[in-house]
Formats: C-alpha cells, structure tokens, sequence
C-alpha cells in the first residue's frame, strides 16, 4: 500500500500524548471509615478494575479514530508499476484516400474520428499525427473540430517512417511510458508491420472495409493521332473481378462521349476514345462507384495545336517543301548555311538539312543539343559531300555511316507500313504503285529502322523518333521523287511527328516541370488559377521561355489556367497519384499479440485497467466512523 500524501503519517506521532497522559495520570482516592472493612475492600477492588478496563477501551476507541483519520487524509493507495510512471501516447492516424472507402455510416476515416472522440479520456493528454498534420500534447476537445474536417492526403508514409516520427515526438525522459498507437487499413504498400517483440509498446489497430469493390482510372494516353482524329486510351483497374464498367468522357461540362470497359483476366480494362485532332478540350473522364470517390474522375487537357516550326538551311532550291508545309498549319523558314543563326534554332520543331556539302562542327553541335531537347532533323545530302562532316554528325544517330557513291539507276520498291510516318497513309498495301527513282546515290549503313528501301535492299531513307537520313539527293537531275505521290506523307508526317504534344496531365505530390514560350516583363510572374483556388508556383523567368516548377502544390485534382496577369497562356492538369486504389490489405488477424485490436476502445479500455489505482481513503473514513460508535456505545453501555 502506498500514500498520496505520505507527509500526513507523521501526525502518527501524535497518538503516544493521550497514551502518556493515560499512563501517567494519578487519582487520590479520599478514605471514607466503614464498619465492615472486609467488604469494602472487595467492592473498591472490583470497581477499580471494571473502572481501568471501560478507560482503556475508549482509549482505544479514540486512537483508532484519530490514526483512520490521518490515514485517510494521507490518501492510501495500490497500483501496479505502470501506472505509477509518466506516460505519454502518440497516435498515427492514417488520412490517406484508401480511408476513404465507404461504409454504411460514412467513410473510414470518419469512423476512426468519431471513435477517437468518444473514447480518448477527458483532460488526458496524447499526441497526434496524420500524413500531413501534427497535434502535439493536446486534449481530444482541443482538436476535435480539426479532426473533424481531416482532409485526404497525398503524402502517404511508410511504416517506417511512421515509427522515426513517432519516437522523435516522445520525450526524452527514459522512466516514463512511452506508447504509438497505429491506425490504418495497413495496405502492403506501406511496408511490413513493426515486429512487436521487439516493439513492446506499439499497438496495432486496424480497419478494413467488407467486400468493397473498387474502379479506378488510372491512366490516359495518347494511342494514336493523324490530322483529323485523336485516339485517346484510358486504363481502369478493379480490386475484384468484373465484366463491364460504365465510362463517360466530358469536355468541360460537356458529355461527348460514353461507353463501357471490359475488364480481362487480370482485372484490367482499356477504351478508347476519338476526338478531333484540331479542337482544343479540357477533358474529364467520370466512373462511378461505391468504393473510393477520388479516383473516379480523371482530368487531361488538349490545347489547340500550334503551327510547326520548320528551318531549311539550304543553298539550293527548297519550293517542294514550300509545297507541303503550307502557311496554315506550318511556320517555313529558310536560310543559307553561311547565315544560320545558331541560337535560334531551339525554337523550332524540324531541321531540314537540304543538300549540304558539309556539316560544319558548329552546326553539328547545335544539332546535337537541339535533339536532345526533343527537335527533329532531316539529312538530304548533296550529289557531292564531305564524308568526314556527315559521318562524324551521323554516326551519333543509330550509328549511321554515309559509304560509296554509287552512280547507278535504283527505284524505291519497298515501304515500312508500320513506320510512324506512313502509318494510317495507305488503306492497304500497295503492290503495284509506281515507284520514285534516283540516278545516284550513297551507300547507306545504319541500325536505324528503313523507312524506304531501293530494289537492291539498299536503304533510301532511315531513321526514326527524331532523326531521318535520306541516301540521294532530291533535286531534279537525280530523283523524280519530288513528283511522286510519297513525298507529301514523307515530309508531312516527319513534320507532325517533330511537334511532341505536351503531356495530358501531371501528377500531384510529383516532381513536375514545364516550359512556357513567353518573355517577361522584370518582376512579373505567371500564377495557376481555377475558380476556387490559386498558387503562384516555382518559377525561373528566362529570355524566351519561363521554366515551372511543380511539387507541393497544387494540392487538389482538377484543369487549371496558366495566367499571365489577366491573359490565359494555357492549361494543366493535375490528378492525384492512383496508388492508394490497389486496396491489397495486410493479414495481421493472425498475429498472437494482445497489441493488435480491432477498435480505438479496447486500447483505452486496456491502458485504464493497466492504470488503475485502488484508493483506500473511504474505508479509514468508514473506520473513523466506527470508532466514533463504538466510543458512544462504550460511554453509554459500559458501566
């Protein structure tokens, strides 16, 4: 037994006063002279004795009186180690958006609030933390309407990181109990559940929804496109085995187009979609479901393509690419060789090369930079070339090697149908077309794919991606080919495939940047707006272009507008990462611990008995009472 106020015990000490005085007080006794001593002797000695007895008992009666009460008023007590120790909980409450499955009574993580609300002790203090947010050293009542409007988050941790953060939130003070609570759906993402043996003060509580069943869209991309049609694939995922799922496309808030997906084996469904190629939307893909809302929507945009910037650096004659890329959907420009302008180039989408003598180092350098930022060239090399210019440009790109000049007659029979550039051109596979012909012509050795090969099998024109090489020259006197139907889709198509469309979306909590074509005016910036929400993002103002960059914001799903001051320069999207709709829980119903619970009440039922104290301050009352009527009765009944 222990005492609250263990100070009062020496009031004790104050019980020996009535003992000693009941020891040491003396009576005279005054003699009275009677007849029959005999007699009176024996009465006196049996008044006496009766006498010394009923004093002694309220003697007794009065010490147990005063020592129940003082050991009352020290507060007497038992309780086991634990609960004698400074304690102190840290809880993790998962808001991820796999908490947001519903339930009959509203989402999970609105469950979990509610019960912590009810259950954790008024006036008791703990600390908490989510993906996002950290309440340290509160009461339930200090942030319970916080809890309340707990929103989903992006930033989902990892176990492991789940237990650094808690240990760094305790004290330092090694006596005292130190306890983290874990709520979660634990999907295997997360990492493996803290082995508890070696954790002995981790609880495990989880939440799992029942026969939940889940579609996400998780993807869109760009299939295929030619001048007219877009075809736009969307990938959905289910958690369970289905047939079909309705899937709606919207241009704003426009329905354009709805159809059903059909799922495979593996639970995987694809659909595609057709829209104009020329037509600018602000797209949305809707699903819906009963199982988690933030994954039915998915949004993309597709901006009015701009016009193609083509530079021919020529010394000759370029009308046939004047032709073909026409001022509508094109931007041609021409230059000699001795008047290239090697800092301009990065603004254009295609090099044309026609008929070059040499490539000078400077250019070639360029050239180099130029792809690897994502341009295109084409290589049409001059009846007469310097072969060390060319090769040491070309062999860069698919190891490339211009050899003999070959001064022999040699038509082109054989197209790569599958080619990107001749793809969707011909209805079918022509056999009996009249085929272009060249008088001359260099030996051509790549690894890059033949796009058009001579009848010998000798390459008239390699490449692909960004980089194409012809092995003839086009001019009159050598090819006919610029009179031939196969010249347009070449060219054409080349051209199209240069202007790479931007991505139809980004992802949210991702590292993102972008480029946007525009010169600023010092000390302005561009701002990210939709009609609810805006953010002014990272932001790196160079002379032609302004670099954004995107990481913590924005923080909500949706389109939105790319602002210089009140003029709209374009759009993105942003869609949340779709990790959190695998919904693959981790079995931890068969781990034998009494630390893994199925609801927030049990673990405070259990800390409260380990923390019960037994007080013992009522029976001494009750004994002081006893006392006092067992020293009335003595006085009134004893005589």
């Amino acid at each position: 037994m222990q005492f609250k106020y263990p100070e009062l015990l020496w009031a004790l000490l104050l019980l020996a006063i009535p003992i000693i005085i009941h020891l040491f007080q003396l009576r005279r006794f005054k003699k009275t002279p009677f007849t029959n001593v005999k007699l009176l002797k024996k009465v006196v000695s049996e008044s006496r004795k009766s006498s010394v007895l009923k004093k002694w008992l309220i003697l007794l009666a009065r010490l147990g009186i005063f020592a129940s009460l003082i050991l009352a008023f020290a507060q007497p007590f038992s309780a086991n180690e634990n609960a004698l120790k400074p304690q102190e909980t840290v809880i993790y409450l998962d808001n991820s958006f796999s908490m947001q499955a519903k339930l009959d009574n509203g989402t999970l993580l609105q469950n979990m609030v509610q019960e912590l609300i009810r259950t954790v002790p008024k006036n008791s203090a703990f600390s908490l933390f989510t993906n996002d947010k950290v309440f340290e050293d509160v009461e339930i009542a200090d942030i319970q309407n916080e809890l309340i409007d707990l929103s989903p988050s992006t930033n989902q941790l990892t176990l492991d990181q789940v237990l650094l953060k808690s240990t760094s939130m305790f004290d330092s003070d090694p006596a005292s109990l130190k306890r983290t609570v874990l709520i979660s759906d634990f999907q295997e993402r997360l990492g493996p559940l803290p082995k508890l043996d070696e954790n002995p003060n981790v609880y495990v509580i989880q939440q799992v929804p029942k026969d939940l069943v889940n579609v996400s869209i998780d993807s869109v991309y760009i299939s295929d496109s030619d001048t007219e049609v877009i075809e736009l694939t969307t990938i959905l995922s289910s958690n369970t085995s289905l047939e079909t799922h309705a899937v709606s496309l919207y241009n704003g808030d426009d329905l354009i187009a709805k159809t059903s997906a059909a799922f495979n084996d593996s639970r995987i469904a694809s659909v595609t979609f057709s829209i104009p190629a020329n037509a600018p939307i602000a797209g949305r893909i809707v699903i819906s479901d009963t199982g988690l809302p933030y994954d039915n929507e998915f949004f993309f945009n597709l901006e009015r393509p701009k016009k193609i910037k083509v530079l021919a650096i020529s010394n000759g004659d370029i009308d046939f690419l004047t032709r073909i890329y026409n001022a509508n959907e094109f931007d041609l420009t021409s230059t000699p060789l001795g008047q290239v302008n090697y800092g301009a180039i990065e603004d254009y989408d295609l090099i044309v090369l026609n008929e070059l003598e040499e490539i000078p180092t400077g250019l070639e350098n360029t050239l180099r930079t130029f792809v690897a930022q994502g341009g295109t060239f084409v290589v049409i090399p001059a009846t007469v070339i310097d072969l060390a210019s060319y090769n040491r440009f070309a062999t860069s790109f698919f190891n490339t090697n211009y050899g003999a000049y070959v001064v022999q007659k040699a038509a082109i029979s054989t197209i790569a149908f599958e080619h990107p550039i001749f793809r969707n051109v011909f209805n079918k596979r022509v056999t009996n077309f009249q085929y272009p012909e060249v008088n001359s012509y260099f030996s051509l050795r790549s690894e890059g794919q033949n796009v058009l090969t001579f009848q010998n099998g000798n390459a008239f024109l390699i490449g692909g991606e960004n980089s194409y090489f012809f092995s003839a020259a086009l001019d009159g006197e050598n090819s006919n080919f610029k009179s031939s139907p196969l010249i347009v889709p070449t060219f054409y198509n080349i051209a199209r495939n240069s202007l790479k469309l931007p991505k139809l979306y980004h992802t949210l909590g991702r590292y993102e940047e972008l480029e946007i074509p525009v010169s600023l005016p010092k000390d302005h910036i561009l701002k990210i707006a939709t009609n609810a929400y805006e953010f002014i993002p990272q932001q790196i103002s160079l002379p032609k272009k302004v670099q954004l960059t995107f990481d913590e914001n924005p923080t909500e799903d949706g389109i939105f507008q790319i602002m210089n001051g009140d003029e709209v320069l374009g759009k993105i999207s942003f869609n949340f990462d779709r990790k959190e709709s695998g919904l693959r829980y981790q079995d931890i119903g068969n781990i034998e611990s009494d630390r893994v619970l199925d609801s927030i009440f049990k673990f405070f039922d259990e800390v409260q008995k380990t923390n019960s104290v037994n007080e013992f301050w009522k029976w001494f009352a009750i004994l002081a009472l006893v006392f006092v009527l067992t020293e009335s009765a003595l006085q009134r009944f004893l005589k």
